[in-house]
């Protein structure tokens, strides 16, 4: 019984991880950049006005519209991430413009730029566990496992 979850198990990691890597580096990569470089303090500073809030259990979330501290680039309809957590019409708050599609970045959000970088790491950390996992298992077939033994996974079964 032990074998068959270890084998279950085995299998399970074979599919989380490369799945866990393109979630965190793929999917979420380019937000996680954005959101490190307003961290950082890259982009066009300007100041973020809110126009509309809508909070649904606990959790607010403000569009609005953000003007570039030189007066230059202005944009509608986006939203703030890592601002305050209310954002009432009217208010207002320093933000970071980064190339975000629809959003732009609080200046003090640096809490939005490190679980960003924890993202990042943990998705980077799950590609290559799972191209080590690869290596090995290559390895493995070529060679055949230590004691003669067939393994389960990537085994050729006769």
């Amino acid at each position: 019984m032990r074998a068959r979850a270890d084998r279950w198990l085995e299998r399970a990691v074979w599919v989380v991880l490369p799945v866990v890597a393109l979630v965190c580096l793929g999917g979420g990569g380019r937000v996680s950049w954005l959101a490190w470089q307003a961290h950082v303090g890259a982009g066009t500073p300007g100041t973020y006005t809110s126009v509309s809030e809508e909070c649904r259990k606990r959790v607010c979330t403000s569009t609005g519209d953000f003007v570039a501290s030189d007066g230059g680039a202005r944009r509608t309809d986006v939203g703030l991430k890592g601002g305050p957590r209310r954002m009432p019409p009217g208010a207002t708050a320093p933000a970071r413009d980064v190339g975000a599609r629809s959003d732009v970045y609080g200046t003090a959000s640096g809490g939005v730029g490190l679980v960003s970088v924890a993202f990042m790491l943990i998705g980077a950390a799950a590609a290559v566990a799972w191209a080590v996992m690869l290596v090995r298992a290559f390895r493995r077939r070529r060679t055949g496992p230590p004691g003669g033994e067939k393994g389960p996974l990537l085994y050729a079964r006769r």
